[in-house]
Formats: C-alpha cells, structure tokens, sequence
C-alpha cells in the first residue's frame, strides 16, 4: 500500500502544482491589467490613416457568386477622402467584411441588417456572406443580398461546391475575391454596433497592428444559469488576459470574429489554414511571429449570443478545447525557436496550453478521493493536513482574477457595486462546480487534440435568444445523444457524493469542500446533458 499511496499523492500533488503555476501566471496578467488606464472610449480618427492602394485586384477565384451573374472579378475603388473636423483629411480605407456561416436560419438576418447599418461610406465596403449552408439559410440570405443590392450596397453571396476546410477554409477560399486593405469578421450570432468600423480601423494608424480584436458582449446572459456562469470565464478573457497579455508586451488572440485584420498580416502569417479547429488561434500566432501586433480594444463592445443548451454548450467547448491542443502542439516549436524573450516565451506557453488545465483538474479531482482514503498511511510518511495548503494561492489568484473582471470592469454593466459582489458571491463557486463538472468532457477533447485524433468542425446552433422570455423555435439545429463522455459525468457525480459521505465517516474534512463542488459539477452537467437531449 506504500507504494499506491505515493503514486496517488505524487498524481495529486504535480496536478495542484500545475493548476498553481498557471494560475499565478494569470495574476501576473492581473498585475499587468491594473497597471493600464482604465478603459476609455478615446477618440480615433481617420485623420491618421494613409492611402496604400491596398484595394487590389486578385485572381479570379472558383467560388460562385449568388444573384452576381457569374464571375465579377473586383475592382479598385478609387481612396475615398472626407473632413476630419480640423485635423486634416479623413482617409476611409476599403473594408471587406466577411461573414461566414453554415446553417444559421435562425440569426444570419440579423446579422446581415446589423452590417448593412454600419456608419460608414457605403462605396468604402464590401459585405461578403461566405455561405456554406445546406439547408434553407442559403434562400434566405440570397434574398437579403437582392435586397440590399437594390439599396446600392455591395454585398455578395459566395457559395463554395464543396465544404473543404470548414470555417477556415470558407475565409481561404474567399480571400481572393476580397478587394479590402482590411478585413472585418463575424460569425453569424454577433450583432456588433454601427459605429465599429469608426472605432476599430483607425487603430492600423499604427504600421505594427495587424489585427484589432474587440471585447466580446452578451446579448443573453441573463437567460438562465448556463448563460451566467460563460459569461463570468469570457469576461475574464475579454478583460484581464487579453488587456494583462497587450500590457505585458505577450502574445494575443484574434477570437474568430468580431476584429478586423490587416490584409498584408493574413499573407504574412502564412493565410488561413484548415489543419487545426481553432484557425483563429493559429493564425494569431503566426502573423505575430511574423511581426505584427494585435490590439485590443476592451472599450469596444461586441454583443453576441450565449449557447443557451447545455449540449451545443460541451459542442463548443469540445472545438475549443481540441483545437488549443492542436495548436500548441503545432505553434509551440515555432513560439520556442523565436527570439522573444524567456518570459514572453512562457506565457505564449501558458496562452496554448490552456486547455491542458482540464486534464490536470480531472486528475486532481479523481485522485483527490484515493489521498482522502489512504490520508492515514500518507500522514505515517510524512505528510500533513496542512501541506497543500500552499496551493490554496492558486484559488485566491482565481478569485482576484474573476472578480476583477466581473465586478472592476466595463463588462459589468451593473454600476450597484454591493450588488454586483453579491452576485459575485453567489455565481462564484457555481462557476468553479461547472468548470469542474467540465474536466472529463474538456479532458477527452485535449487528448484527442494531442494524439492528431481529426474531427469536423461542429457549429455552435444559435436560434436569436436575446431574454429570458425567448424560447428556441426550432429543434432542427440540435443534436446529440446520450454517450459515454455524459454516463461518465453522472457516475463521477456518485463517485464524488462517496467521497463526501467518506469524509463524514473518517472524520476528515480536507477535502470535503472540493469533493462537494465535483459532485455538484457533474451532477449538474450530466443533469443538463439528460434534460436537454429530450429537445433533440
């Protein structure tokens, strides 16, 4: 037994060691997130930007262009130049902004009228739908291209023959068609303000910038728990790391949507590549080994819907989580033989392994019951109740983090600053179970990341619910089914409600605090899993 005992305590002790060290490198983007001014909307102006002649003309792609008529091959828009309230000439560069989608009836309307909307110079953008759709969506969108034609918008409907490469492939294919010195993105559930292309295009003032990312919002999140408890972990992400990783001179993230690029950083990173399921995190990467920036602009907001159903909830999560592992394993030679400096090579090492922080949160957790069980026989070789408490600085560097960003920052529109630590108070723990609950379904997705395991790339189902009052119209977009991943969910639940009854009978406590959270995380997901599969 002395050996088993060792070998558990040795699994627990290097997962909390592992959870510890990347925690206290995310304070570290805490520090450097408080030593930035507090966000302001400060003014930009186009005064700044410079013509380059950048709308050019490309090669004829293979791409068909619904209600075009056939090929078009672009043309180059003459500069376009307007007052800049006494500081020069306004120059407004060409934008081409992209939406792909596939199968998004329910909002791509929505998103469609939200662009059409932009304030800006209507001969100075393009809107691109990289439509990938198979079912009535493509109807749809075609008559919103007819009638926003008739308005004397450009837009076009671009409709690949065959789905090769998934999201990244549509925005691969669809580069040469786009006349754009900048390139905006969003996925089909964002409805980002009209004023965004006037708040985010002049920031490539600056040479150095290659793409400006904005703050992620929340149309839904207040619909139920679920919707809560995401917008309580993108908060931090969308304040604290991505504001701490600009500050502290690290590397960043483009999010997949709701930023434009610079057309010259999409050619200098290599261009958009199928090979991982989180292309955006990819190509971040290498067009900022390339030598281009990105900025991060935390007082633009961009509202976008929350995957109110547990099941498309894990189907995200699942694609994110892959698609890290892939990336890191594909980036990180890369990040290692650059000549950033040690530090900066850490935390871009930190960025890509993010999702492994699962894997050592399950370990933790399973093995955390055996160390209850053998607590004994491990006090007899040693250890004490008291030496894992040095961990407990990961969880207080948590704590900070997250109510940093959901109580200090602009994405807490509540200005009642009691009530907003009182919802804090109450959302935490509930955040840490779900996270919890998550470990073995996020674990089996890194793995497969790691091991080269390929999978398609699986939509998010969005269906334009915005309040609580709103009720999915459709089920033809859910999917999903009771497997192995969600019956191991249910039994971990039991496993850990033993631990607890465990600690009552040993009269140990040390754990029982962990062990209820694990139960109560994955009773949760296993619960919501079961519940909403009878939708399908």
């Amino acid at each position: 037994m002395t050996g088993i005992a060792i070998f558990v305590a040795a699994v627990y002790t290097i997962s909390l060691l592992y959870i510890t060290v990347y925690c206290v490198l995310q304070f570290n983007l805490l520090y450097h997130y408080k030593q930035s001014n507090n966000p302001t909307d400060h003014p930009v102006s186009f005064a700044n930007l410079q013509p380059h002649g950048q709308e050019v003309e490309r090669p004829e792609p293979e791409l068909a262009l619904a209600g075009a008529g056939g090929p078009v091959l672009p043309s180059s828009p003459a500069p376009a130049a307007a007052p800049a309230n006494g500081e020069g000439v306004a120059y407004y560069p060409f934008v081409t902004v992209q939406l792909p989608i596939f199968n998004e009836f329910f909002v791509i309307g929505r998103l469609i009228d939200t662009v059409a909307q932009f304030n800006y110079p209507k001969d100075r953008f393009e809107i691109h739908i990289l439509d990938d759709s198979t079912d009535e969506t493509v109807e749809l969108v075609a008559g919103k291209v007819a009638e926003y034609k008739a308005q004397g918008f450009n837009i076009e409907q671009i409709i690949r023959e065959k789905r090769q490469g998934f999201k990244a492939g549509a925005l691969r294919d669809a580069m040469p068609r786009a006349r754009g010195e900048f390139i905006a993105i969003f996925d089909a559930d964002f409805v980002p303000d009209v004023d965004f292309l006037q708040r985010t295009i002049p920031h490539f003032a600056d040479p150095e910038v290659g793409v400006v990312q904005t703050r992620w919002e929340h149309i839904n999140q207040d619909y139920s728990i679920i919707t809560r408890l995401q917008a309580l972990q993108l908060n931090v992400h969308f304040t604290v790391e991505q504001v701490g990783r600009m500050n502290g001179g690290h590397l960043l993230q483009f999010n997949g949507t709701a930023g434009v690029w610079r057309a010259k950083t999409i050619e200098a990173g290599g261009g958009w590549q199928p090979d991982t399921l989180t292309e955006d995190l990819d190509l971040s990467i290498r067009s900022q080994l390339a030598g281009y920036k990105i900025h991060f602009l935390e007082e633009v907001g961009s509202p976008a819907e929350l995957p109110v159903e547990m099941n498309s909830f894990k189907s995200q999560q699942h694609r994110w989580m892959k698609g890290g592992a892939e990336t890191a394993k594909k980036m990180l030679p890369s990040v290692w033989k650059s000549d950033m400096g040690f530090w900066h090579k850490v935390h871009s090492t930190a960025h890509l392994l993010g999702s492994t922080i699962f894997l050592f949160v399950f370990l933790c957790g399973v093995f955390s019951v055996p160390v209850l069980f053998l607590f004994g026989e491990l006090v007899d070789l040693g250890f004490s109740k008291n030496f894992f408490a040095v961990f407990l600085i990961g969880l207080l560097s948590v704590i900070a983090i997250y109510f940093t960003a959901n109580v200090q920052t602009v994405a807490n529109k509540d200005r009642n600053f009691l009530r907003s630590v009182g919802k804090f108070l109450l959302l935490f723990p509930l955040f840490l179970a779900l996270s919890m609950g998550l470990s073995l379904h996020n674990t089996v997705a890194v793995l497969q990341g790691y091991r080269g395991k390929k999978s398609p790339f699986v939509r998010t189902p969005k269906f334009n619910i915005n309040t609580i009052r709103d009720k999915i119209s459709s089920k033809k977009y859910l999917k999903g089914k009771l497997n192995l991943i969600t019956i191991g969910e249910g039994l971990l639940c039991l496993y850990f409600c033993v631990a607890v009854a465990g600690a009552f009978y040993l009269q140990n406590t040390t754990f029982i605090f962990f062990h209820g959270l694990l139960a109560l995380g994955y009773g949760s997901i296993f619960f919501f899993s079961v519940k909403h599969l009878r939708m399908v």
